[in-house]
């Protein structure tokens, strides 16, 4: 079963704690956090991960892209993210695929619904990208720890001549 994960993505960025400041500072920073954020996502899930911006806050024509191995979409002038959305619901959609779109949006969550997708809000999303980074954190904790700084457990002694061997020094 392969999971397909659709993201409204300026429904995020005014949702989310962490990315809300950011946007009335730097609209491009925060963008590209959340983008940051869905990469650690579809890193840790393995889902296939789409962004959908609105392509009003982007002057100019319609652009797909990839970044970080997430597909990001502007739409098109005159279309909203909800609307692709939608439409990438009904493309998308089989037999073997479990559509979610996380949005807050009421109205398009009943749409998505009607395609069979499944929503996820801002909120839960936004939770759970917090429990996937506590959990790159313990992991990475947890590695330096294990690790011992040499393969070969040696006397400091002889790990001291050693690294003037190294540098030249003997």
């Amino acid at each position: 079963m392969q999971n397909i994960l659709l993201v409204d993505g300026y429904n995020m960025i005014g949702a989310w704690k962490e990315l809300r400041p950011l946007r009335d500072t730097n609209f491009e920073e925060a963008r590209n956090r959340l983008l940051e954020l869905m990469a650690e996502y579809k890193a840790a899930m393995g889902w296939r991960v789409i962004v959908v911006f609105d392509a009003y806050h982007v002057p100019g024509i319609e652009q797909n892209y990839i970044q970080n191995a997430v597909e990001i979409i502007y739409t098109r002038k005159s279309e909203t993210a909800d609307e692709r959305i939608e439409k990438l619901t009904n493309e998308l959609k089989g037999r073997k695929r479990q559509i979610y779109v996380a949005t807050s949006d009421l109205t398009e969550q009943n749409v998505i619904f009607g395609n069979g997708a499944l929503r996820k809000s801002a909120r839960e999303l936004e939770i759970e990208m917090q429990i996937i980074q506590e959990q790159i954190s313990a992991e990475v904790k947890t590695t330096k720890v294990e690790r011992p700084p040499s393969r070969i457990q040696l006397p400091r002694e002889i790990e001291i001549e050693f690294e003037k061997w190294r540098r030249g020094l003997k």
